[in-house]
């Protein structure tokens, strides 16, 4: 895996507006840096994204598509405590719809503690009350490994809500020996993370990381991987 380090950031904007005399002009706020996925390929391993690990750190990936890829536009952050992944999983795939509340709002409503979110049930939940409706429902994979049926499903789903802009959020389990790029490679991680985008060619998923572990932020891994971190966890979809 070859992390590559996001080119640039946006231009500040130009002011118009004349000031009065002695009246100070207000720093620009910062811009927030772009992740270009059209300027990567999409195998698996791929980082888009590295480096921006302080908790609260800032990214956004504008959407886009190719004949066999698509992805969402996302509003990116780095979460804010040890434990705010499944609101943070939860702000980053309500951002590719609207305007996203603070990690600490929906910690709140998602039940969050310092033993993290309970279950996946409770992110689905969360993601139908901001959005109104009832898109998002809970599937569960219970079966490790899953079952044909399983994969068949959850590959269906990954297709069919990014291609509606609906991206989803995934309850993971990562053993040693079976995690996605610059996990701790001698601990099990029980984590959230967002699925917004997908390559039908590759196979891959294309990911937001709230914990950026080894600074890893956005990047590609395998369906196959996707299938196998899931169990016995599941999936808001």
């Amino acid at each position: 895996m070859r992390a590559r380090l996001v080119p640039g950031t946006i231009a500040a904007l130009t002011l118009g507006a004349l000031l009065l005399p002695g009246t100070a002009q207000a720093a620009p706020a910062p811009a927030v840096p772009v992740v270009d996925v059209r300027a990567h390929d999409s195998t698996a391993g791929t980082a888009l994204a590295s480096g921006y690990n302080e908790p609260g750190t800032e990214l956004r990936v504008d959407a886009g598509r190719t004949s066999d890829a698509r992805w969402l536009e996302i509003d990116y952050q780095v979460q804010q405590t040890g434990y705010w992944c499944g609101p943070a999983a939860t702000r980053i795939a309500l951002s590719a719809r609207i305007a996203a509340p603070s990690q600490g709002e929906l910690a709140a409503q998602l039940g969050t503690t310092e033993a993290g979110t309970d279950h996946i049930g409770q992110v689905t939940a969360v993601l139908n009350a901001r959005l109104g409706g009832g898109w998002y429902e809970t599937k569960e994979m219970p079966n490790d490994p899953p079952t044909q049926a399983q994969r068949d499903l959850l590959w269906h789903d990954v297709v069919f809500d990014i291609d509606r802009n609906y991206p989803l959020v995934a309850n993971i389990v990562a053993p040693p020996g079976n995690q996605p790029p610059g996990y701790p490679p001698d601990q099990t991680i029980y984590h959230y993370f967002t699925v917004f985008g997908y390559d039908a060619v590759d196979r891959t998923v294309l990911i937001a990381d709230p914990a950026s572990f080894g600074g890893n932020q956005i990047y590609w891994i395998s369906f196959d991987q996707l299938a196998t971190l899931i169990p016995p966890k599941g999936y808001s979809a």
